[in-house]
């Protein structure tokens, strides 16, 4: 079963926190909740959300991939943390995957992670580093994908599942949500 880290940080967007874990877990995935401090993390709208442990008590395990929800001051707070810098080098240079959504893949374009790679995120976030920046809901480079915002969680966490589980796994965890088809 692969194992997925989702670390929590103070001013973290609820709904792309909430969608990568649920749809993850409805996959079968093993995902990990880390709080950087308490485990009581409030969001960006003021939903208090428990992790399932601190970051300090998931310091030695390993994860096939880590996923870094949006929101401010929630990326903010990720990036200031010697901690998360720290564990999404470790991630890269291992060959796993590292994911972020919305305003967190600023924390790996930081991290010199995003250099000359394909990105995207939510609008702005990247302008200041050297990424190829694409307006799609995620993409991927290699092990790292990226996706823009809240209303993109869907598509990124079944992209997630996709890399983790394989697409038939993907499908189904889809079609279970009913989403409506896309207009062509």
């Amino acid at each position: 079963m692969p194992t997925v880290l989702v670390p929590l940080a103070e001013g973290c967007e609820e709904l792309e926190t909430i969608t990568i874990v649920d749809l993850l877990r409805r996959a079968g995935v093993e995902v990990t909740t880390a709080a950087l401090g308490e485990r009581n993390v409030t969001g960006s709208h003021d939903i208090t959300i428990v992790a399932d442990a601190t970051l300090d008590d998931v310091a030695s395990v390993d994860f096939d991939m880590i996923v870094l929800p949006g929101g401010l001051p929630g990326a903010d707070n990720l990036q200031a943390d010697s901690r998360i810098r720290e564990l999404l080098s470790e991630m890269a240079s291992a060959g796993r995957y590292v994911a972020a959504i919305c305003a967190a893949p600023r924390v790996l374009a930081a991290a010199g992670l995003l250099d000359g790679k394909h990105a995207t995120s939510y609008p702005g976030f990247l302008a200041d580093y050297e990424v190829d920046y694409q307006e799609k809901t995620v993409v991927q480079d290699g092990r790292i994908i990226t996706s823009r915002g809240p209303g993109t969680a869907i598509d990124f966490a079944l992209s997630l599942i996709e890399n983790l589980c394989g697409r038939e796994q993907r499908d189904s965890v889809e079609s279970a949500l009913q989403r409506p088809p896309r207009a062509a």
